[in-house]
């Protein structure tokens, strides 16, 4: 924002509460707001009638208002902004805000609520929606007067996207939208008691340097906590110090570049064979922003059982919470790795890691090439992963793309290329379906310049294809895939493996014919049958102007390998090589 405009901004007129909460919003730097009106926010509409300066996407739910403001948050980094009226419109966001939550994804979720004097009275359209969101956020703001509104929207937007970030709750009721007030915008903000970045203690980083040093086979589990904290060259620089191999959850992909001889791809449940082995038979795990989910540990009694665990997490609270930790250094992952790499080469001179190591990476080498991810080719039969390694060929690792949530994601994860952080956009703590496609919309908003590719299942698409109309409308040119294979798959493969063949409600016989869907809202429709209409259809679509959809129509019966049964342990894992060989 040039001066002037600030200047403009910042003057203090009288001016309406509706008016204030915009022009707070742009001098945050607010670049789109996703939103869906109704009568509680009519106010904070007749603000933006005629302003040039607010942009404003107006989704077919508000379901897709915040999945659209979450991908742009977690493409961008910066926070985003969704906006909902009282009662169901608020109701609808919760699922994404319980997304964002589970995910450290900053939001600043704002809604209207019925007016102060109503508050408690049971009437139209009233929810309690901050009691309601009071677990799945980060903190809730019921704001009664619009002099308040400068001070807690400043507010909101530091805790959103500060320390262990989240998603923050602004309900404004509607005759606080509408009372007049001046406008006072204050630059320094300070909140008793909050203290975002914890201090990082020398003598934690020392006794993490000591037992690297003599680690034989080291191994770091990168999570999402390095994408939110920017510390991706940190963990290069240090595993490539070191020489010490790199593992990933789902939301730690992109964090260290695939394509890095070092890089043994994600572990966990459909993590690969080299990630879990890995994990069994390291001497020492590093987990940096990781908070040791179940899908990644699996049975924790299994989980990494000959190896001293060393914990670095910006959230104490994670800290020792499921996995012990012999060593904990609690901060922001970039300044603690940055601190640990100086500690380790200040000792230089003495100390030849990367030849320690390198009997423990070739090893791994060996095992990458052995056992990588991969599946049976039948033929003219379109498979879901052919499908995967097409689109990684021909971006490279440079695209960014959104997934969906069921097996198509975890084939994502697996054949998929992510060299770049923030290029992997998906749901990984919720599992949240009709994710994707919205998420994509608000990722290709925040990066206008890249090119974004949504990868749905036939199920999830059918929760959020409203939203074709905003791709249409806007020209947003996604590439929107769905990997049709009429069944919920990952339910089914669950059913086939684990309750021995039982399938029970999967069948997705009756769903739309997507190219005629995606033409009814003015999209350009394609399908694919057979690897060769999949390579034509691709490149069409990547050379086509604005969104495309692709329907590519899948062997049902694929699975998701390799996999290890919820309740098992690492060491259990089904690698499905006796299927996938040939």
């Amino acid at each position: 924002m040039n001066p002037t405009d600030r200047e403009r901004l910042l003057k203090r007129d009288r001016i309406s509460g509706s008016e204030i909460l915009l022009r707070s919003l742009l001098l945050e730097g607010v670049e789109c707001v996703f939103g869906y009106p109704g009568g509680a926010v009519l106010y904070i509409y007749d603000a933006m009638h005629g302003n040039p300066d607010f942009k404003h996407i107006l989704t077919r739910h508000e379901q897709g208002a915040i999945h659209a403001a979450d991908g742009y948050a977690r493409s961008t980094g910066r926070t985003g902004v969704c906006l909902a009226t009282s009662g169901p419109g608020a109701t609808n966001l919760i699922t994404g805000i319980a997304t964002a939550h589970m995910d450290s994804i900053p939001l600043v979720v704002i809604t209207g609520n019925v007016a102060t004097s109503l508050l408690g009275t049971d009437a139209f359209q009233e929810a309690d929606i901050g009691g309601m969101t009071l677990p799945v956020t980060k903190h809730s703001y019921m704001v009664r007067t619009a002099d308040e509104l400068p001070r807690v929207l400043r507010e909101a937007f530091h805790l959103a996207n500060s320390g262990r970030k989240g998603p923050v709750l602004v309900d404004i009721p509607k005759d606080v939208s509408a009372e007049m007030t001046e406008f006072i915008y204050p630059e320094e903000i300070s909140i008793r008691g909050y203290q975002p970045l914890p201090f990082v203690r020398p003598d934690q980083i020392g006794r993490l340097a000591a037992v690297l040093r003599s680690a034989r086979k080291p191994l770091i589990l990168a999570g999402a906590g390095i994408i939110h904290a920017g510390a991706e060259q940190a963990l290069s620089e240090l595993a490539r110090h070191c020489g010490i191999p790199v593992t990933t959850t789902l939301l730690g992909i992109g964090g260290f570049p695939s394509d890095d001889p070092l890089s043994l791809g994600m572990a966990g449940m459909h993590g690969t064979v080299t990630a879990n082995r890995a994990l069994l038979q390291c001497d020492l795990l590093v987990a940096v922003g990781s908070r040791f989910d179940d899908r990644v540990t699996m049975r924790l009694d299994g989980f990494a059982p000959e190896a001293v665990i060393a914990h670095i997490d910006i959230d104490a609270a994670e800290i020792g919470k499921l996995v012990p930790s012999s060593i904990s250094v609690t901060g922001d992952a970039c300044t603690v790795l940055r601190a640990l790499l100086d500690e380790l080469r200040a000792d230089s001179g003495t100390y030849g890691h990367a030849n320690q190591t390198a009997s423990w990476v070739s090893e791994l080498n060996r095992m990458k090439m052995l056992h990588p991810p991969r599946y049976r080719k039948d033929g003219q039969e379109l498979k879901p992963q052919y499908v995967i390694e097409m689109i990684a060929e021909t971006t490279g690792g440079e695209a960014i793309i959104t997934t969906d949530v069921g097996q198509h994601q975890m084939w994502t994860a697996l054949f998929g290329r992510f060299n770049h952080p923030r290029t992997l956009i998906t749901s990984g703590g919720l599992g949240t379906m009709g994710f994707g496609f919205p998420a994509a919309i608000g990722a290709q908003i925040g990066n206008p310049g890249r090119t974004v590719i949504s990868i749905n299942g036939d199920g999830g698409m059918q929760m959020c294809a409203q939203e074709l109309a905003v791709c249409a409308i806007h020209q947003i040119p996604v590439k929107i895939v769905v990997i049709n294979n009429r069944t919920l798959g990952m339910i089914k493969q669950w059913q086939e493996l684990v309750y021995e063949g039982r399938h029970s409600h999967i069948d997705l016989s009756g769903s739309p014919d997507f190219v005629k869907l995606a033409e009814a809202y003015g999209i350009t429709g394609l399908r694919a049958q057979n690897p060769e209409e999949a390579q034509r259809v691709w490149q069409l679509a990547m050379e086509t102007e604005g969104p495309v959809l692709i329907d590519f129509v899948v062997d049902r019966d694929e699975l998701v390998y390799p996999m290890v049964p919820q309740g098992m342990a690492l060491s259990d894992m089904m690698t499905g090589e006796e299927i996938t060989n040939g």
